[in-house]
This record gives structure tokens, C-alpha cells and sequence, in this order.
């Protein structure tokens, strides 16, 4: 585990320490150690911003390896944080990323960064704004500018001002702020230069309505961003790897495909 901050974690409040809190922000180590250049994803847990999912870490990073990609798994903090700690914690990871390159063997033309659920959301903010919200300045690596050339979002929440959205993550996010609802919704907030992005979600789904994935697809094309987008007929929310769901289980095997278009692979 690789403590990102050097020590100094922009934001912390020792009064946050919840079970939840504890050891966080950490970074898990997750390369191919083969001696060549690999490209790199970085992997968000989902949890609605008040836990952290740890089924959706280690196991996709596995995957991502087999497919000849390194990757790091960001154990970010969550409530009662807000808005932008968590940000802070996805830019301090990539920065610290893009600065090891030479030394974890990474191709930084090709860092790209993958969420599921709320850690979607997350990931997609990561793109929208990795040059605002800053925190300030603590050493070298925030001169690293926090950019990726990727963007995977696995049975996302993308909006958080719709009846179809999220609402635990949106008010952990946010705390209702009418404001920062509408500058955090991944739908109203797509950039034209943006990365391609694969997004995956099942029809199923009652924890996060599939039209989450569907309303990101649509704001995509409105940018010309380049995407993919699957919705499943079966599965329920948080399947990970969806080992053994008919349809779903395909999911990683046309991510591989789509992302070696872009180089990765």
C-alpha cells in the first residue's frame, strides 16, 4: 500500500476517522513486472461515497493484468468528506502515477481510469475537471498535470440531478447543494476534450437505473467524444468481473477489445 500524500493529506480532519476513513487515501500496487512498458489504469471502488466496495479492486486489476495492463487500485476517502476531497485523492493518484512511471514501467501516453458505481462517477469527474478544484500545492508531483487518455465506467451514476439518480451518493457528494449538483453531474458537464470512454451497465439494475449509462452516452456524442456503450439484459448492481452472469461476463472481454484500438494493448 503506497500512502500518496507523503504524509501531508491535503484536507484531512482527524474527526473523519471512521471505520470507513481509517488507513485512507492508500494506493494498491497492482504492475506487471516483466521488465517492459505497460500501460496503466487506475481502478475506483464503488460504495455511493460513504464506504468503498473492496470487490471492485483487486480482482479487476488481476483482469487488467492478464490483458497486459498494469494498474493501481485508489482506496479514496468518503463521508463525511465531501466534495472535493475525493477528487484531491483521484488527482494526488494519478500524479503520483505519471511521476513512477519510469519507475513501475508505464507508458504515460496510455494511463487511463476505470470506476464502478459511484467510483464511476468519480473516475468521470476525474476527466471533467483535472484542472480545477485544486488543492494546494504540497510538492513536485502537483505540477503533474492529473489528465488520463482513458475512461472506463462500469454500472456508473453519472447524474445527480435527475429522478433517475443516485440519491446517497449525491447527497454525500454534495450535501443537496443546488450549485455543486449541477457542476458535478457527469451528463451536464462533458468536455470536448474528454477521453474515449466504455461504459457498461444491466438492464436489471435497481440501484443505479440503467439510463444513467444511456444519458452519458447522449452527452458524449453531443461533444463527438468517442464511446462504447453495453447494457446488459441481466445482473444486478456491484457485479464486478460478473463472473457467471449471461451477457455481462462479456463485459471485460469487449472492454480488451475496445481499449486496444486506442493503444493499450
Amino acid at each position: 500500500m503506497i500512502d500518496i500524500w507523503n504524509g501531508k493529506i491535503a484536507g484531512y480532519k482527524k474527526e473523519y476517522d471512521n471505520e470507513h476513513n481509517l488507513n485512507k487515501p492508500v494506493l494498491e500496487e497492482c504492475v506487471i513486472k516483466d521488465g517492459k512498458k505497460h500501460s496503466c489504469f487506475l481502478i475506483l471502488p464503488g460504495g455511493g461515497y460513504d464506504h468503498l466496495s473492496n470487490h471492485e479492486g483487486e480482482n479487476v486489476a488481476k483482469r487488467l493484468n492478464e490483458m497486459g495492463i498494469s494498474a493501481f487500485v485508489l482506496y479514496y476517502r468518503v463521508a463525511p468528506y465531501m466534495h472535493p476531497t475525493y477528487l484531491w485523492d483521484v488527482k494526488r493518484a494519478i500524479r503520483y502515477i505519471k511521476h513512477n512511471a519510469e519507475k513501475y514501467n508505464i507508458d504515460t501516453e496510455h494511463i487511463g481510469i476505470m470506476g464502478f458505481s459511484a467510483g464511476g462517477h468519480l473516475a468521470c469527474m476525474a476527466t471533467q475537471h483535472f484542472d480545477k478544484f485544486e488543492y494546494e500545492k504540497i510538492d513536485e508531483l502537483d505540477d503533474i498535470k492529473a489528465n488520463v487518455n482513458a475512461l472506463c465506467m462500469c454500472y456508473p451514476v453519472v447524474s445527480i440531478t435527475k429522478e433517475i439518480r443516485h440519491d446517497r451518493t449525491a447527497i454525500n457528494l454534495t450535501s443537496g447543494d443546488k450549485e455543486l449538483l449541477e457542476s458535478l453531474s457527469c451528463e451536464l458537464n462533458v468536455r470536448e476534450d474528454m477521453p474515449p470512454t466504455f461504459l457498461w451497465h444491466t438492464f436489471e439494475d435497481k440501484s443505479v437505473d440503467c439510463r444513467n449509462s444511456l444519458e452519458m452516452g447522449m452527452a458524449l456524442k453531443e461533444k463527438n467524444i468517442p464511446f462504447e456503450l453495453h447494457i446488459f439484459p441481466e445482473g444486478k448492481h456491484g457485479l464486478d468481473i460478473a463472473e457467471n452472469i449471461k451477457g455481462a461476463e462479456k463485459w471485460t472481454e469487449l472492454f480488451e477489445i475496445w481499449i486496444s484500438r486506442f493503444g493499450f494493448i
